[in-house]
């Protein structure tokens, strides 16, 4: 399932976001950058070994911000590692945060020529950031990038559960087509 909207500068696919065709995939990753569990997990084990070699030569990243490698044995060029907010209860700054982690992504795939990401639900899985207040942000935070121009044109959502891609069906509804 793929909809569209801001004239298919936003898509929406419930799958598997190690098996895209895009320039970057983004990795919901810890400040290691060396691999987890959840999307984090796959990504690495999809890309190979000389993903986490990569990462290592990163030195790890805090909270809000995202590194950029190649995505090796992934379909897409490139893996944008971004690392979300533990969930806290919302008091500490996490809104925030996450919102840095989109911004971060857009703005890495920007100053590399990307023309094409796609993006998991970033933070809502282990680190407990609820679904429903997380999308809100994410969406914002990419149509704001995509509707200042530059070379990113197509941001892709990829939900693994049907309940996660529910809710940015919801959010995205209210965008123009």
């Amino acid at each position: 399932m793929e909809r569209t909207w801001l004239d298919g500068r936003i898509a929406l696919v419930q799958g598997d976001l190690t098996r895209l065709q895009v320039d970057a995939i983004v990795n919901a990753a810890n400040a290691s950058l060396l691999g987890g569990g959840g999307v984090d997990g796959a990504i690495h084990r999809a890309a190979g070994p000389e993903l986490r070699e990569a990462c290592r030569a990163l030195g790890g990243a805090h909270t809000g911000e995202a590194k950029i490698t190649p995505g090796f044995r992934l379909p897409a060029r490139h893996v944008i590692h971004a690392v979300g907010p533990v969930w806290q209860g919302g008091g500490a700054g996490e809104d925030a945060a996450l919102a840095s982690c989109y911004r971060a992504s857009m703005r890495l795939a920007a100053e590399h020529g990307l023309r094409s990401i796609a993006f998991p639900a970033i933070s809502t899985g282990a680190y407990g950031f609820p679904i429903k207040r997380a999308t809100p942000i994410a969406v914002d935070e990419v149509r704001r990038a995509l509707e200042a121009g530059g070379p990113v044109r197509r941001a892709v959502f990829c939900c693994f559960s049907p309940e996660d891609a529910a809710a940015y069906e919801r959010v995205l509804a209210v965008l123009p087509a």
